[in-house]
């Protein structure tokens, strides 16, 4: 989008931004103090005041949510009688898991190879410095034609609820006619695309007891019933022989019938070796977007060694593994009220039962040998649907449109959960939801080296500008 006065403003912009997203990544914001001091996140939280302090926001603020974390926010007013937009991003981040693995310093941002490297460079910090790239551009190009609202979160790796907690007992605060979610991202690089669905989550934690304590394995092997034996046949249940999973009660035959995920291409993106098959069946995009998954994501499982308490010859009395579930998308559009509490509606079906509770009574009924399961949930996140025909979805077409010359925009699902989504859809159910970013699959998010694309960064924060505009001009008609 050459000689546009929007594009060629965030390309001067680049080397500030650059440098924003160096001190933003330089921040430990782990938002976990038995990992990270919570004096990292305070810092950062800092930061993203201080940063829309500079771009005139009023009533900034460091708002302390429920869960102990800090989201911060701010509010720039607009032209009289222009719709107000909400932007979202966190601050706070996954951890880096294995140093050693990172080919360069994660908490240190670093270019190589035409890529940003460090910690949260794309999810979510890079998501703040498009927010305010585009709003730069705007200011300097006739001014910002939308009151703005933004709200940086601390907790939503953690996904403890802290700012839809907040944001329930204050419904005034983030009420606006749009709002845009800069924490997803491109199908691919140079790809625009709006992720459209949600599947949703629910983290549990669950213990399995056998025995009142370790034991011998020489001694009482055989007959004493081992408790990660035990674990192992539990999680075994949940997966057919092909892979797919199965929860007692969960329905595992959606189909997804938009932008598809070729196999080669996601065996690439996924990193999948050689000779090893997918799991599952139906299309990629199927499996990763329309059906459930559950993932064992650790498991307490004693160091090996000996042959006494706790080493490689003790018969375990429990195991305490925390398993991820991700739940398909609510069928109906994100606009259609829910259904009430305990029913249906006046002649119709009840409701399908949570996942959570499907997931639990499956664990529960599962267990071998009469073991004992106690099920704890430590995180969650709804569904999601968008309605992708809104005018706001017309007005976001335009603007990726114009970014990405000779590209159209996408519509794809993700596995993954945002739990401020149906927050803020029950809050404000007049409001339309817009998910984009900078987390396409070279990004690698969560894991070892993560980066982003400088290039995705100046088009979609070239998009998020062109959006607004077009936004604040269909609104006048």
């Amino acid at each position: 989008m050459t000689g546009h006065p929007i594009s060629e403003t965030i390309a001067s912009l680049m080397p500030r931004a650059k440098a924003e997203l160096a001190e933003l990544v330089a921040f430990q914001s782990v938002a976990d103090p038995a990992v990270y001091p919570r004096s990292e996140c305070d810092a950062a939280a800092e930061w993203v005041a201080g940063a829309l302090r500079a771009e005139d926001f009023q009533d900034v603020a460091l708002l302390d949510t429920p869960d102990g974390s800090r989201s911060v926010y701010g509010f720039l007013p607009g032209p009289a009688g222009a719709p107000t937009v909400l932007l979202y991003a966190h601050y706070d981040v996954q951890p880096p898991l294995d140093e050693s693995a990172w080919l360069s310093p994660p908490f240190e941002l670093t270019e190589r190879d035409g890529r940003w490297y460090g910690r949260g460079s794309a999810d979510c910090k890079g998501g703040l410095v498009m927010h305010l790239l585009a709003l730069r551009a705007l200011k300097a190009n006739g001014g910002v034609p939308v009151s703005v609202k933004v709200i940086a979160e601390g907790s939503e790796e953690q996904g403890t609820g802290g700012l839809e907690q907040y944001a329930q007992a204050h419904p005034e605060l983030l009420a606006a006619d749009t709002v845009v979610i800069g924490d997803t991202g491109n199908f691919r690089v140079g790809l625009p695309t709006v992720t459209s669905t949600l599947r949703g989550m629910t983290m549990l934690r669950v213990r399995l007891d056998t025995l009142e304590g370790n034991l011998h394995s020489g001694q009482f092997g055989g007959a004493a019933p081992d408790a990660l034996a035990a674990m192992i046949q539990l999680l075994a249940s949940l997966r057919a022989e092909d892979g797919t999973t199965t929860v007692d009660g969960l329905t595992t035959d959606a189909k997804w019938d938009g932008l598809q995920y070729p196999e080669a291409e996601f065996r690439k993106d996924a990193k999948v070796l050689d000779g090893v098959g997918l799991i599952g069946t139906g299309t990629v995009a199927d499996r990763i977007w329309a059906r459930p998954a559950v993932t064992v994501i650790g498991i307490d499982c004693p160091p090996g060694g000996g042959g006494g308490r706790g080493g490689a010859g003790a018969g375990p009395r429990r195991r305490q593994p925390s398993r991820g579930g991700r739940r398909a998308p609510p069928a109906p559009p994100r606009r259609a009220p829910p259904p009430p509490p305990g029913g249906g509606g006046a002649g119709g079906p009840p409701p399908p039962p949570p996942a959570t509770k499907l997931l639990t009574a499956h664990l529960r009924s599962h267990a071998p040998w009469g073991a004992r399961v106690s099920v704890e949930q430590v995180g969650q996140g709804q569904p999601f649907r968008a309605d992708v025909s809104s005018p706001a979805y017309t007005a976001m077409a335009d603007a990726m449109r114009a970014a990405y010359p000779g590209q159209e925009m996408q519509s794809s699902g993700m596995g993954g959960s945002i739990p401020l989504c149906n927050a803020l859809a029950t809050l404000y159910p007049e409001a339309e939801i817009l998910l984009i970013g900078l987390s396409e699959p070279e990004a690698q998010i969560h894991a070892v080296n993560e980066s982003v694309s400088p290039e995705e960064l100046e088009r979609m924060s070239v998009a998020e500008a062109l959006f607004l505009q077009n936004y604040a001009a269909s609104k006048k008609v």
